[in-house]
């Protein structure tokens, strides 16, 4: 069977044919600067398809994958306790692990990273920078590279229009008295030892420790820079094979520069190189390890099975870029779907593109024809408790399965439980409301009349699932209506959708007495008698706490407040396991831009309020709107202490504005009410009084103002600290944000407080104008 035509086929046909390049050896490269994402593995991929075509061809080939340890901490990953800072511009081999059971910084990330694609079938031998330069193998690169300085500068200058100084080297030392690599520059070699300053600004990430002096730059003492660097590698190593992602690939670029340093200045040729596109995060935006952009591989390996993960990875050209996010709502899906579509294409034979992406994505054994449970019909039927799957797809399949494809079949059920926890939208999550669905009101007079024959079906006991379904398909005959309009009135009573499991099991997998009742009530109802949905708390009035001022509430009538009192709290600098959540929450954000945050109802309704009082929201955001433009830009949420990182947390999910205040330093009762001319604050971090504007939003208490502007930004005097005990919550809606989504944001502010902090909620209502 000719499978020329496939990418990676093409790819090695290309290598062999040109008769160079040898021996062959294929090289990929990494700096573990944090969680290293999934889109990194699209490197491992094709350079380990490289390597396996060619020992498939008969031909002996070499595969290593360097680990560059060696590089400096330049960013800092938003996951990162911020003790971590500490270690900016130090080598990642002599930084200790953020996690227990690794020796490094860079040991952690990376073993995490070669333990998942080991677990694709790619096992490369490892090359960790820092013991080569340790054990001197880049000792020889080193004196090359010094002893010619002049002709690196001025390629430097010729290829990527970089005019570097006479006093520069292409070597940082790792400093004797501070540790940081990335703070250092050599300004001198005399044939044994280099000068060196640790200086203090030479980059805005780290500060060095302005030490100077001499060492030699041999057998650890440092590194060469960047582009240096990767040229020096494939001398070293013998590379013959490397490609790489566009950005290093550019005119001008990366390659083009280290390609020449390593013919001209090493003496060696530069490796066979190719251009592949980026693995891109949700919303096209390029994956990033220091940054903390995009998922990481070690959680996208243990969402996908090792086959599904490696066909995502090397179905599409590698000239073409792969944009894919496990959180939108069909990507999981179809990719089953697809490989699916490509094992039929390769049990029938069919010389096909699909074939080649299914047989080059299996991990060891090829997997005999088998029937495969649709991945889309296990996440729904697992929502049926009572099922059972295996007889479930024994009939879709026409015959009970065999071992293996109850293998495959508890597999995917694996699958489909992480996909339904972590990645399913609402919609997909199958489950009986708690009220009356709305979508009831439009029910025919036929639906309703097949609902009540359902209900006297089902007043008769033993019902068995399949004999009940059977039931159920007889009794459409009886109305007017088509089978599918019938069971859709079904699961809109019972689900709000129109779609469900089979509804024999939907039926019976509930209290019968529960079910029953929800159908009557379907059957009964009538527009407009609906129950409305009870709220969460009570209104308050003539509360000793909180108020309204009537000429607020009059000009706003649309103000929704929610307050609440928490005694007993201990507040702390931060919670780790709250840090871990912020980040999931940070990560599940990425690729929000700031157009879609405009267009946001809360967004809007915050901004209309300050500009109808005089305030301008570009200078003065308000506060879901900042936190959610860190998110944006990829900032994270801000660390103070646990109680605030908290409620910042819900404020940024729900984009509903929040705040906690020491309820030991407010005078009660409290009001939300205009500013009046000369009233003024001292806020947070001030060292003067802000003066408010006149019919400026905000809230007072019987010492004067303790915040500005909806929660834009609060009191001094009213700061929660580490010394706080007891708390004061406030959240606000207005225009498009009503009571149900402030009480939403309340409740969720004082389950997280209560949950980190500790406390007690002592009290909690609402007040509206």
């Amino acid at each position: 069977m000719n499978m020329s035509k496939f990418w990676a086929d093409k790819l090695v046909k290309g290598i062999i044919d040109s008769g160079k390049h040898l021996p062959y050896w294929v090289d990929d490269m990494k700096t573990p600067s944090g969680r290293i994402h999934v889109g990194a593995l699209r490197g491992v991929v094709i350079h380990g398809l490289i390597h396996q075509l060619l020992k498939e061809a008969g031909l002996k080939s070499t595969y290593t994958y360097v680990i560059n340890d060696m590089d400096p901490m330049d960013g800092f990953p938003r996951y990162l306790p911020e003790k971590f800072r500490r270690y900016m511009g130090r080598p990642l081999f002599k930084i200790p692990s953020p996690e227990k059971g690794y020796s490094s910084f860079a040991r952690c990330y990376a073993e995490q990273f070669i333990k998942t694609f080991n677990s694709l079938g790619f096992r490369p031998k490892i090359v960790w920078s820092s013991e080569y330069y340790l054990r001197g193998k880049f000792n020889r690169v080193i004196e090359e590279a010094l002893d010619r300085v002049v002709l690196i500068r001025k390629l430097y200058k010729e290829i990527s229009g970089y005019d570097k100084p006479g006093n520069w080297y292409p070597f940082q030392v790792i400093c004797p008295k501070c540790g940081r690599v990335g703070s250092t520059i050599v300004t001198n070699w005399d044939g044994k030892k280099v000068t060196y300053e640790c200086r203090k600004n030479l980059v805005d990430w780290c500060s060095g420790c302005g030490y100077q002096g001499k060492i030699s730059p041999f057998d650890g003492a440092g590194k060469l820079m960047w582009k240096v660097d990767w040229a020096a590698h494939w001398k070293v190593i013998g590379v013959t094979i490397e490609g790489a992602g566009k950005d290093h690939m550019t005119e001008g670029g990366s390659y083009d520069l280290s390609s020449q340093i390593c013919r001209q200045v090493f003496e060696y040729p530069p490796p066979f190189a190719y251009l592949y596109e980026w693995f891109l995060a949700k919303g096209g935006v390029k994956m990033s390890s220091s940054k903390g952009i995009g998922v990481s591989a070690v959680e996208i390996a243990a969402t996908l099975p090792p086959e599904i993960l490696r066909f995502l990875l090397i179905k599409t050209h590698f000239k073409q870029a792969i944009i894919f996010d496990p959180a939108n709502n069909e990507s999981i899906l179809d990719l089953f779907d697809k490989y699916d579509d490509c094992a039929r294409e390769y049990w029938e034979e069919k010389d096909s593109l699909k074939n080649r992406s299914f047989q080059l994505s299996q991990v060891g054994k090829m997997t005999k024809k088998s029937f495969l449970p649709r991945f889309r019909e296990v996440v729904k039927r697992i929502q049926n408790p009572k099922m059972d799957l295996v007889e479930s797809f024994a009939r879709d399949k026409g015959k009970s399965l065999n071992a293996n494809e109850k293998k495959i079949l508890e597999e995917r059920i694996k699958y489909a439980r992480i996909w339904l926890k972590s990645y399913a939208p609402d919609e997909l999550k199958l489950g009986i409301t708690k009220n009356l669905p709305e979508g009831v009101s439009e029910l025919s007079v036929s639906q309703k009349e097949y609902l009540g024959k359902v209900v006297r079906l089902l007043k008769r006991e033993g019902w068995d699932p399949e004999k009940l379904q059977m039931a159920l398909y007889e009794k459409t005959k009886e109305t007017s209506i088509l089978p599918k309009e019938a069971f859709q009135a079904l699961y809109l009573t019972l689900l709000g959708k129109n779609y469900g499991p089979k509804a024999a099991w939907l039926l019976l997998e509930e209290d019968q007495n529960k079910i029953i009742t929800r159908l009557t009530a379907a059957v009964n109802y009538q527009k407009g008698l609906i129950k409305k949905e009870k709220y969460l708390y009570p209104l308050l009035k003539d509360s000793k706490i909180f108020s309204i001022d009537p000429e607020f509430a009059a000009k706003y009538p649309s103000v929704v407040v929610g307050i609440a009192l928490i005694k007993g709290v201990k507040v702390k600098k931060q919670d780790p396991v709250l840090i871990r959540e912020i980040i999931q929450f940070t990560q599940s954000q990425s690729g929000l831009t700031s157009e879609q945050i405009s267009r946001f109802p809360e967004i809007r309704s915050y901004r209309r309020l300050y500009r109808e009082t005089g305030i301008d929201w570009h200078k003065r955001r308000p506060s879901p709107e900042s936190l959610n433009r860190r998110i944006a830009r990829n900032q994270g949420l801000p660390n103070v202490n646990n109680c605030v990182d908290a409620y910042n947390l819900v404020v940024a999910k729900y984009r509903v504005s929040a705040g906690a205040f020491d309820s030991d330093q407010i005078r009660f009762p409290t009001v939300l009410r205009f500013a009046q001319k000369g009233e003024n604050i001292l806020l947070l971090g001030d060292r003067e009084p802000t003066e408010y504007l006149p019919g400026e939003v905000a809230y007072f208490d019987q010492a004067g103002g303790y915040n500005i502007d909806f929660n834009y930004k609060d009191a001094a005097r009213t700061l929660v600290t580490e010394k706080t005990t007891n708390l004061l919550i406030n959240t606000e809606g207005i225009f498009e944000i009503g009571r149900h989504q402030v009480e939403r944001t309340l409740q969720e502010t004082i389950d997280k407080i209560i949950k980190y902090c500790g406390g007690k909620l002592e009290s909690a209502g609402i007040a509206v104008a």
